[in-house]
């Protein structure tokens, strides 16, 4: 499934799911259905789920505090592995999502 618009798209493939573009929705009922499509992605049974943020240019607080909705959503899968790929192009994700790691201990983060 994919969620897109002009300036963004989120689609998953497998346990995969890539964020791509700016994301400036106006608030939490915005992202409603991105947190959806990945809220059920991670109740899927998957042993590893990685979020691929490398293409994700731009992302505002409402869209932060998504990503630690999702990171708690996470946690309580119990030994389900998140993977979070970022990269050092983007000041904000080196920034913010060494965060994330708070939130759930078998988070990884790669930052390249």
């Amino acid at each position: 499934m994919e969620i897109s618009d002009e300036n963004f798209r989120v689609w998953a493939e497998k346990n995969e799911v890539y964020f791509d573009g700016v994301f400036r929705l106006a608030g939490p009922d915005a992202y409603a259905p991105i947190y959806s499509l990945i809220a059920t992605l991670l109740h899927e049974g998957h042993q590893q789920v990685t979020f691929d943020l490398t293409g994700l240019e731009f992302l505002n607080s409402s869209g932060i505090n998504l990503l630690a909705k999702l990171t708690i959503e996470a946690r309580k899968m119990g030994d389900l592995l998140l993977i979070v790929k970022g990269t050092n192009q983007h000041p904000w994700q080196a920034k913010s999502l060494p965060n994330l790691k708070k939130l759930h201990p078998l988070l990884e983060l790669r930052l390249a």
